[in-house]
């Protein structure tokens, strides 16, 4: 065999030579990017909670103490007055608040923010973190329109970030005990899925200043109860339907307390269409009281929810329901800081579940739809999400 020689000119020899260290650099340069954007395994994760208007916040502020999943490294609020009220009632250093949320990205170098600002916010919040390459988790829902959705989803792919929202009843045992079940195929093809959610509403159990006007305001809410708790049960359903949206939706709202709610719903029954199955959501500020449980039938066994920790459920040849708590879930599914930590430590990828953005894309198609259909009176037929 003979060997051919190739001769290069001294231009090109040093273009290779260029080349040679350019790739020497981006193999050392990537192992340093990779730990920038991971925090170090079993280390507490950096969050910066942007935002003291949602209520939800109080739990939160509550927890922190006890919970070794975080570190709070600050806090941004443009309303000093809230920011005092708070530092007071929780005992937080001053030095923690700004009213700058660029520059507290900039100094404070957070893994995560926690975002409690309105839910017509969470795009301003989750665009200006993923430019910082960093993370955000939301509270329910991911936004108020389906345009701030798409944002938010290509924010999220150009940064490699993740955005994760977060829903009390994703920590429900008895909701993974529900998700399980159906799973594993004990109570045969699913059928009927019936959620129930909400509470006296949010005037009546005495939601803060801060929260009630824009909680109750069409578009810094999305809606009235229809989004404020329609979103539960929609995040419930495309999980149980593993990710598939449904065929179409139909809803009817209605206001029975116009002297409290007049721009908003305050009742609401979605109903989602799929094949050879249904869902009806019930989202309330009407109950009794507060409650948020959930039934599901299969052809051949039905299991309903009863608080966050018990179910109830008879399968095919029995002849009476029973009654029995629900197993612990794994450290890392037991609250929103312990799932956020082990997503950013990379131990669990959020990819189809309650929290994950995949997920809560077709919980806002499912919102979207459902504001339509009961504004117009019609069906409203689902059609793919643009990739």
């Amino acid at each position: 065999m003979r060997c051919v020689r190739f001769a290069f000119t001294r231009s090109e020899k040093r273009k290779m030579k260029t080349l040679r260290i350019s790739a020497i650099l981006c193999a050392l340069i990537a192992p340093l990017q990779a730990s920038a954007q991971q925090p170090a395994a079993n280390t507490p994760i950096r969050v910066v909670i942007v935002g003291l208007v949602h209520g939800h916040v109080k739990g939160f502020l509550h927890a922190l103490p006890n919970n070794p999943a975080a570190q709070l490294v600050g806090i941004v609020e443009p309303n000093t007055a809230l920011a005092h009220q708070y530092a007071t009632e929780y005992h937080l250093d001053s030095s923690l608040f700004s009213t700058d949320l660029e520059k507290t990205l900039t100094s404070k170098h957070p893994d995560a923010v926690l975002v409690y600002t309105t839910i017509q916010d969470h795009r301003r919040v989750i665009e200006a973190a993923a430019r910082h390459n960093v993370s955000s988790m939301v509270e329910k829902p991911l936004s108020t329109t389906m345009e701030d959705a798409l944002a938010i989803r290509r924010a999220a792919r150009e940064h490699h970030v993740n955005v994760l929202v977060n829903y009390e009843t994703t920590w429900y045992r008895s909701n993974a005990e529900a998700i399980r079940e159906a799973d594993a195929g004990k109570l045969g093809t699913l059928r009927r899925i019936v959620v129930h959610d909400g509470h006296e509403g949010p005037k009546e159990i005495g939601v803060g200043p801060e929260w009630l006007p824009w909680l109750t305001d069409p578009v810094q809410n999305g809606a009235g109860a229809l989004f404020d708790f329609g979103c539960y049960g929609a995040d419930l359903s495309t999980v149980l339907m593993h990710g598939k949206a449904p065929l179409s939706v139909t809803a009817v709202t209605q206001t029975d307390k116009p002297g409290i709610y007049p721009k908003v719903d305050d009742e609401a029954t979605i109903i989602l269409h799929y094949p050879g199955a249904q869902s009806v959501l019930m989202p309330s500020w009407n109950w009794p009281f507060a409650r948020k449980d959930m039934e599901v039938y299969g052809a051949t066994g039905y299991l309903i929810t009863v608080g966050p920790d018990g179910v109830r459920t008879r399968y095919k040849g029995e002849k009476t329901e029973s009654q029995r708590s629900t197993p612990m879930l794994p450290i890392e599914q037991r609250d929103s800081l312990a799932y956020l930590a082990a997503v950013l430590h990379g131990q669990v990828k959020a990819q189809g579940d309650l929290s994950s953005l995949d997920t809560n894309m077709i919980v806002m198609q499912i919102l979207d739809a459902a504001r339509t259909s009961a504004k117009t009176g019609r069906t409203v037929e689902l059609k793919l999400l643009p990739q």
